[in-house]
């Protein structure tokens, strides 16, 4: 029947003449005639429209071309014959990394075609070929996973040499084997989400000019005053306002920010900045999950499933609420202790302190808010009229560089050009994986555990998502799932269209709290700390993180199933 059906909607297409949803070739050939058309679409074994699949048309049982043509993104094909044709006529499907296929053509299409008609074939459906290219893929995936882990490369170092082993072995390995070949320098491209890159771009310009202001400083020692030096009190507070600007600029900056200050706020009280510092990052890593723009993740998983800004808020934020308060009720229990010292504060050290917590530049600062005020509309609101984030995030960015007009080089110098190459080449090796088709049989074996259970369904992506963070960085796993719950949440039936992509977003961001290498704001926290002498280990991350995983996560868990079920 969906074969039937298949056929009959592109010849209805091809009837109606819709030149702009047809390939040019099959829009040339409807104008013209005789037409002598072949049209199609190709399929893998998961119901996904294969691109750049070969169809060659040959007499059977000869090599001699006598037509090719290639499928688009779509898995549409058109293949326009010539006028002589032979008695017996045959396709040839092949692509790299799938089995080839033969399709010969019935004696009656072949008389249409003959007569000038045009015929549609039923779906084709390729099967995966698993050869060299498979396994030489994998093992580079994991060695790239392997050394972020274990931190001997940096995470943008490791991830360039993923892309670059893999484009050794697809061009110099070709030379001597064609299953060598995984993929060509055009192809990679198209793996690389653009719109996550410009996103990305646009808020860290942004946020560069809004960290010059001096309000991080300034709204650390208001946390202090808040509290009154009464410590059990100023951790939720510094913790809330790390997680709320978390989900409005990224986790990650927000840590560079705010850890230096939080280490001189504790070393004037007297106390351990780890008591404060880790705390804060972990509300950071929850909170931030709020917003398509809080963690990485999030805009990898919005870019990918198309969910907006106000679809993460409306959907996850109450759900982020009730773990938040799970993770202070945790965080005031663990560091106990620390917090029934004596919080007296020298005048000096407190002077020092309002010194550096002064905005320095309140014109700029005023002009930063309404414009991120119009990035929030436009975020919410962009949705309905197409504006994808990214677009909002360069608007922003260059509407403040023109009004502000600060020094532009030392702006794009700020730019965290480092973080932008690592999704460039993240990018590049998780599709690696997904052409020689790796994630599909992840994608196979996860639908065969959890068969048709929605619920199941969802406890499988939370929990294991959250796990494999703990021993994987939750960017690259979270990139390498995203195919994996798209196929998922398609042959699941009755499952909400995004839950499963909301499930993933508070298993990898919550996961991240698991260990040290989780997230990349636990590295950078830990990196900064370290240069003001309180270095912060696996162990001792993983033993203070691992109970606030799993309380987070099963009370995110909890809201999920209430909320969609």
């Amino acid at each position: 029947m969906n074969r039937f059906w298949g056929c009959s909607s592109l010849l209805f297409l091809l009837c109606i003449g819709g030149s702009t949803l047809l390939p040019p070739a099959i829009t040339r050939a409807a104008e013209s005639s005789p037409q002598r058309v072949i049209i199609g679409t190709i399929y893998d074994s998961q119901g996904n429209p294969i691109e750049g699949v070969s169809v060659i048309a040959h007499a059977s049982q000869a090599s001699n071309t006598l037509a090719e043509a290639e499928t688009q993104s779509n898995g549409i094909f058109s293949l326009e014959l010539p006028e002589e044709l032979p008695p017996n006529l045959s396709l040839t499907i092949e692509r790299a990394h799938f089995k080839s296929e033969e399709v010969p053509i019935q004696t009656s299409d072949l008389s249409t075609l003959k007569n000038g008609g045009i015929i549609a074939l039923p779906e084709i459906i390729l099967d995966r070929h698993i050869g060299i290219a498979f396994w030489v893929a994998t093992v580079i995936f994991i060695i790239m996973l392997v050394l972020i882990a274990s931190e001997k490369f940096h995470n943008t170092l490791a991830a360039l040499l993923g892309v670059t082993l893999v484009f050794v072995v697809s061009y110099l390995g070709r030379s001597v084997s064609e299953s060598l070949y995984i993929y060509d320098f055009k192809r990679a491209l198209t793996y690389v989400d653009w719109n996550v890159i410009f996103l990305i771009l646009g808020m860290m310009i942004y946020i560069a000019m809004v960290e010059k202001t001096g309000i991080f400083q300034w709204t650390a020692l208001w946390a202090y005053r808040i509290s009154r030096g009464r410590l059990w009190l100023l951790m939720p507070v510094l913790m809330l306002f790390t997680g709320i600007a978390s989900a409005f600029l990224d986790n990650v900056t927000t840590m560079l920010l705010m850890t230096p200050i939080t280490v001189q706020i504790s070393l004037a009280m007297g106390i351990n900045p780890m008591s404060l510092l880790i705390p804060e990052v972990m509300a950071s890593n929850v909170i931030g999950i709020s917003t398509l723009i809080g963690t990485p993740t999030n805009i990898l998983i919005g870019s990918y499933a198309h969910i907006s800004f106000s679809d993460f808020l409306k959907n996850l934020t109450p759900g982020v609420l009730l773990a938040f308060l799970g993770l202070i009720i945790y965080s005031e229990f663990t560091y106990r202790r620390e917090l029934k010292k004596s919080s007296n504060i020298s005048t000096t050290l407190l002077e020092k302190l309002t010194e550096h917590g002064r905005i320095t530049e309140p014109q700029h600062l005023k002009k930063a808010g309404w414009v991120g005020l119009g990035m929030i509309i436009l975020f919410v609101l962009g949705e309905k009229i197409h504006l994808v984030p990214a677009v909002t995030a360069l608007l922003g960015a260059t509407t403040l560089l023109v009004w502000i007009k600060p020094d532009l080089e030392e702006m794009i110098a700020a730019v965290d050009w480092t973080t932008l190459v690592f999704f460039l080449a993240l990018f590049m090796v998780v599709g690696a994986i997904q052409e020689v088709g790796l994630v599909s049989i992840i994608a196979g074996l996860i639908r065969k555990l959890i068969g048709e259970n929605k619920i199941l369904a969802m406890f499988v992506v939370i929990w294991a998502s959250a796990s494999l963070s703990i021993v994987i960085a939750n960017i690259p796993f979270t990139a390498a799932m995203l195919p994996v719950i798209g196929y998922l949440t398609k042959t699941i039936p009755s499952v909400h269209t995004k839950v499963l992509f909301y499930c993933l977003s508070v298993g990898s961001a919550f996961g991240g709290n698991g260990s040290l290498i989780g997230a990349s704001a636990n590295m950078v926290t830990a990196g900064i700390a370290d240069r003001a002498g309180y270095p912060v280990t696996y162990m001792y991350f993983l033993k203070k993180g691992l109970p606030a995983l799993i309380i987070t996560v099963a009370l995110a868990n909890i809201w999920l199933l209430l909320h969609f079920f």
